[in-house]
């Protein structure tokens, strides 16, 4: 059995510990908003955060989280009371396809949240292109790094 915490709620898993945490989330647990998308954490469509920094969780097995906190998109925000990063997004139409939106949008949330908290200094263009290396099958690269700085506070 391996426990954890997913959205603030703890959890028990009778799974192999080799068993990526990309596959425990979507099959044993249901939540299907993290993405498979190259399965070699390239792309960053599963990214979820691990005790609040961002992981690719499709390198990441399921036995190397034990007690430790897992936020998926489903613990992002609420259609009631979306995140900043998702309020962002909403207004600046960043969603083409959405297949890499939930994984990029908690890349930007891990930052968002590094930047408020002054651990990083005020964001620019150039450190939001360096620092969420997800890709964007559509492209939508200038939207995705305008949302994020609207997000942060920079714009």
């Amino acid at each position: 059995m391996i426990r954890f915490s997913v959205n603030g709620r703890d959890v028990e898993v009778d799974v192999e510990a080799e068993m990526p945490l990309l596959w425990v989330l979507r099959e044993e647990l249901g939540l299907r908003g993290t993405k498979f998308g190259c399965g070699i954490g390239q792309c960053g469509a599963c990214t979820v955060h691990l005790d609040g920094r961002p992981q690719r969780s499709c390198m990441l097995a399921a036995g190397a989280v034990e007690g430790q906190q897992i936020t998926t998109i489903e613990g992002l925000g609420t259609p009631e009371e979306p995140h900043v990063v998702q309020r962002a997004w909403l207004s600046h139409q960043v969603p083409q396809c959405g297949y890499c939106q939930s994984g990029m949008q908690m890349a930007a949330a891990a930052l968002v949240q590094e930047q408020q908290s002054g651990a990083r200094e005020p964001l620019t263009d150039a450190d939001v292109a360096s620092t969420i290396t997800n890709l964007c099958r559509c492209g939508c690269y200038q939207r995705i790094r305008e949302a994020v700085l609207i997000a942060a506070g920079e714009v």
